[in-house]
């Protein structure tokens, strides 16, 4: 069994990653921490673990979480940095759901998240968790860096035409709503149901701290500057995310529908649905899936890729998980089979 640690269990991805670490059949939980809330039951918190998970929220502790095989950070971004070094050096394999290792230049991660970076040592090492492109690296990682949320919607959407060369790659536009969990469980007027239900908005338009992010792994996949307007939105629901992406076409002839279909193939949780499809968020909502459809308007020079999945789950914690069993040699798809919630 596969000893794991949780750092900061008490927000939605901690909890999401409780529930599905707490049914995964290869794997213990041993440690799940929190200062504020150290000696509290977790069931006591999340009401949904009863009898699923038994441990108290305990304060970090350097020896408890070395003695893990896996420990993932949940916390805020900059927590992790100062505390992965010294578990690396014990040889615990860490992934982090947070930003600290997912821009590979320090001063990048530095002019966007507001602080210096610790160990910039170890961002030539961390491995970018996006399965669908490192599964390979992600076998042999100590160090993930889970995706964002919107990175991974918007990445996957792109990533066929890019790799193909079928898309001018520097006239993208990803248009993304996100449900507000997004936001996190801290307590903010901005998402307060009475200030964020029947209504919708744009916010960070000038630039969103996931925009470096993207265009990483865009340029990584494409081999060629990206250019990229991004523009979120706080939708009123709880989970999801729902891209629409555009891209201008280099080559009109293309089949489209099949170049999508034949790079997705093989990929246990990527759905491309049949051309012209409307995929929604509710359709995703607590699985580890991303469904993709195609347009093409008016059969024009412009393409259109819907792109929704659950921002708690393929966009935090169910891909962690996915990452955990490449990193373990286990099934790629084990203690992720669960179906999405319909209502």
């Amino acid at each position: 069994m596969i000893k794991a640690g949780i750092v900061g269990g008490t927000g939605y991805t901690g909890v999401e990653l409780l529930r599905l670490l707490a049914v995964h059949p290869e794997v213990e939980l041993a440690v799940i921490t929190s200062r504020s809330e150290a000696g509290k039951a977790v069931a006591d918190m999340f009401p949904n673990l009863r009898g699923r998970v038994s441990l108290q929220f305990s304060a970090p502790d350097r020896e408890s979480l070395q003695a893990c095989d896996v420990v993932f950070f949940a916390t805020p971004n900059g927590t992790a940095m100062g505390m992965v070094p010294e578990l690396l050096e014990a040889g615990v394999r860490v992934i982090d759901l947070a930003a600290d290792f997912r821009l590979k230049d320090p001063v990048e991660w530095e002019q966007w998240y507001g602080i210096p970076h610790t160990c910039p040592e170890l961002l030539a090492e961390a491995v970018y968790g996006l399965p669908e492109v490192n599964r390979g690296a992600l076998r042999e990682a100590r160090l993930v860096a889970c995706p964002g949320c919107y990175p991974t919607a918007v990445q996957l959407g792109f990533l066929p035409l890019l790799e193909q060369g079928l898309v001018d790659a520097e006239r993208l536009i990803a248009d993304v709503k996100s449900g507000v969990s997004g936001a996190g469980r801290k307590a903010a007027t901005g998402t307060l149901l009475a200030e964020c239900s029947e209504s919708m908005k744009a916010y960070a338009v000038p630039g969103h701290r996931h925009l470096p992010e993207i265009r990483q792994g865009l340029r990584l996949v494409g081999g060629s500057a990206i250019g990229l307007v991004f523009v979120p939105h706080l939708a009123p629901m709880i989970r999801g995310i729902h891209a629409t992406l555009y891209a201008p076409l280099n080559d009109t002839e293309a089949d489209l529908q099949a170049v999508f279909e034949q790079r997705f193939a093989a990929e246990p949780f990527v759905d491309v649905m049949p051309f012209g499809s409307h995929p929604e968020t509710r359709s995703v909502k607590g699985a580890n899936v991303c469904r993709i459809a195609l347009h093409r308007p008016q059969n024009g020079d412009t393409v259109v890729i819907l792109s929704v999945i659950d921002n708690l789950v393929k966009g935090a914690a169910g891909q962690a998980v996915q990452n955990m069993n490449l990193m373990f040699g286990l099934e790629e798809t084990s203690g992720l089979g669960a179906i999405a919630l319909l209502p």
